[in-house]
This record gives C-alpha cells, sequence and structure tokens, in this order.
C-alpha cells in the first residue's frame, strides 16, 4: 500500500542509480513533488518526464525541499554530496531533514548527524536491504539511526520505498545493523557450499 504525502511535503532525491531511481519513481507515484539530483544525464531525463524537477546541485536540491534522501554507492560519495563545494549542507536550516540511505561508515554517518543538528536540521542514516527488486517493488528493508522524533517524520515517506522499515537507536546504528546483516548473509552464503558436501 502506497503511503499518502505529508502535506506540503517536497522531498529531495540524490543518487539515481540501480536502487536510487526505481525509488525515487515510487515517491512520485506516491504524489510527492520531488526535486532530484544525480551526475549522470539518463536517469534524470526519464524521471523528469515521469514529473520529477530536476536541479543542477545538492545544494540547490536540498534548499528547494523539506527532507532529502541520498542514496549513494560509498561513504566518499555522501561527504561530497553533503559537504563538497555545492553540497546539500550550504542550505543546511531549522526543520530541514536528510535521510541517507546509502550503505557507509557508521562514523560518517554520526559526524554527519552532528553537523546537521547543528543547525537546527536533523538526519537520519537508513541503509537498506532487498535488493533492486526491493527497490522497484517498494518492498526493501530499512534500518535506520537517528532521534525518534525525525523518525516518525520520515515514517510516511519511508513507507512510500519499503515494507520492513525498523528504528534500531541513535545516529549510525542503522549503519551498524546493516553490517551485521551483510555478516550474517556472507556467513549463510559461504556455509551452504559445505552443506551439500
Amino acid at each position: 500500500m502506497i503511503a499518502k504525502p505529508n502535506e506540503g511535503s517536497r522531498v529531495g532525491f540524490i543518487g539515481l542509480g540501480i536502487m536510487g531511481k526505481p525509488m525515487a519513481r515510487n515517491l512520485l507515484r506516491a504524489g510527492y513533488d520531488l526535486f532530484i539530483h544525480n551526475r549522470s544525464r539518463s536517469a534524470i531525463d526519464e524521471l523528469v518526464a515521469d514529473g520529477a524537477t530536476a536541479l543542477p546541485s545538492p545544494k540547490e536540491v536540498a534548499g528547494a525541499c523539506d527532507i532529502l534522501i541520498t542514496m549513494l554507492p560509498d561513504t566518499p560519495d555522501v561527504v561530497d554530496v553533503y559537504t563538497g563545494t555545492g553540497g546539500a549542507f550550504e542550505s543546511l536550516r531549522e526543520g530541514w531533514l536528510a535521510v541517507d540511505m546509502s550503505t557507509i561508515s557508521p562514523r560518517v554517518s554520526r559526524e554527519l548527524a552532528t553537523w546537521a543538528r547543528s543547525s537546527g536540521a536533523d538526519m537520519l542514516d537508513a541503509p537498506v536491504s532487498g535488493g533492486d527488486q526491493g527497490a522497484i517493488g517498494g518492498t526493501l528493508s530499512i534500518m535506520i539511526g537517528g532521534s525518534q522524533s525525525a523518525f516518525a517524520r520520515a515514517l510516511p515517506l519511508l513507507s512510500t520505498l519499503g515494507k520492513t522499515i525498523v528504528h534500531v537507536g541513535e545516529s549510525g546504528a542503522g549503519q551498524v545493523v546493516k553490517a551485521c546483516n551483510q555478516v550474517v548473509v556472507a556467513g549463510v552464503i559461504a556455509a551452504v557450499p559445505k552443506a551439500w558436501c
């Protein structure tokens, strides 16, 4: 079931790769006003055709939205999008919320959240499990670290993207739980061939 948008919610989305593009499309289908940015142009063109608004930098996306979602490949990419020249944190302001759904370092997640709070904003780390099919179907599992109030605010939005959504603790906790999940999955994969020997 697709969640109904919060009244007046303007959402930003940066990172329109294999996971990010279908996630952004689900937000458009749910009725959110979506502002997007991506390094490659083809995904932007597809989503603009679906009703999104493209902006030239993370700073401008952050300035146009109430809640920013990022879905990026790795820790350095996240740091650059938020803190680099023209980065999203150049538009930090009171009441603004960032939700980083990338899988990155827990320490960096905590540092970025502290930076956001210093300007009256907030930030959640919300890595996902479920692969591209989960992104397409809106059935991702989402592990969330950050304040309870930020989690409650983001929940209607996240319910458009995932089916199992769990607040697991303070900033960085989402990344820790995701890392534990990956270790368990890797152990199972490694054990299965031995079980057949």
